[in-house]
C-alpha cells in the first residue's frame, strides 16, 4: 500500500530528505523535481509533495497527504485534526516575547498591544497570564513595530536573536521551544498503520543517529 509524504518546501524539506536518505529511502527525483509537484521515491512505494507550510496540515487533516513534515510553529498557530507522532529535533527556534527595555511590558497599567505574525500563539500566551492584550497583525518585519510605537512587544520567532539585538529589543520570556513534526491523518493511521509505523521508525533512527 503505498503512502503519500507532504514536505514543507525550504530548509525543512532539505532537512527531512537528509533522514529519508540516512534511513534508505530513494529521494533522488525530489532533490532533481524541476517543477514537478509529485514525486516518487526510488525504493519505496511513496510519493512526495512539496507545499506550503499551512498547506501540509490542510492536507494531512484531510486525507489528501498521509504524513506531513511541519514545523511546530505552523502547528501552534492553526488548529487542526490530526496526530503529532514525531519530534524530528530539526529546525530549532523558539517563540519568544521580546520589547524594548524601557516598555515595562509585564508591569504596564491598562491594555498592552503586542505586534506578531502569530495571532492565535500570542493570544493563547497572554491569556495564560491574565494580561489584557490588543493582537495586532504584522506580515513584514514585527521587530520594527516597537521602534515606531505602534505596538509595546512583539511575539516572534528567534533563532539566533541577531536582528532583536540589532534593534534594541531584549527577549523577556520563552513561549514555546519549535522544531520539526511529523504529523499523520487518523484515518491513515488506522488503515495504513505497519507503513506508516515503518516510516516513523526509519525516522526516529535518523533522530538517535543525529542527536
Amino acid at each position: 500500500m503505498s503512502l503519500r509524504i507532504a514536505l514543507t518546501k525550504g530548509r525543512l524539506e532539505d532537512k527531512t530528505l537528509t533522514m529519508l536518505e540516512q534511513a534508505g529511502y530513494g529521494t533522488e527525483k525530489v532533490r532533481n523535481k524541476g517543477r514537478a509537484l509529485v514525486l516518487s521515491d526510488t525504493v519505496h512505494p511513496i510519493e512526495y509533495v512539496l507545499v506550503k507550510s499551512n498547506d501540509c496540515i490542510t492536507y494531512v487533516e484531510h486525507g489528501a497527504a498521509d504524513i506531513g513534515v511541519v514545523g511546530k510553529d505552523t502547528l501552534l498557530e492553526n488548529e487542526g485534526d490530526y496526530y503529532e507522532m514525531l519530534d524530528l529535533k530539526t529546525g530549532k527556534c523558539c517563540f519568544i516575547v521580546a520589547a524594548l527595555p524601557q516598555a515595562q511590558l509585564f508591569s504596564k497599567k491598562g491594555r498592552v498591544r503586542i505586534g506578531t505574525k502569530y495571532p492565535h500563539v500570542a493570544r493563547q500566551y497572554f491569556l495564560s497570564r491574565n494580561m489584557d492584550v490588543e493582537i495586532i497583525k504584522i506580515d513584514g518585519s514585527v521587530e520594527l513595530s516597537p521602534l515606531i510605537g505602534l505596538v509595546d512587544g512583539i511575539v516572534d520567532i528567534m533563532e539566533t536573536g541577531s536582528t532583536l539585538k540589532a534593534n534594541a529589543l531584549q527577549v523577556l520570556d520563552v513561549v514555546s521551544e519549535i522544531s520539526a513534526r511529523v504529523i499523520v491523518n487518523k484515518a491513515s493511521w488506522k488503515l495504513k498503520k505497519d507503513e506508516i509505523t515503518q516510516v516513523l521508525a526509519d525516522l526516529k533512527k535518523a533522530v538517535d543517529q543525529n542527536a
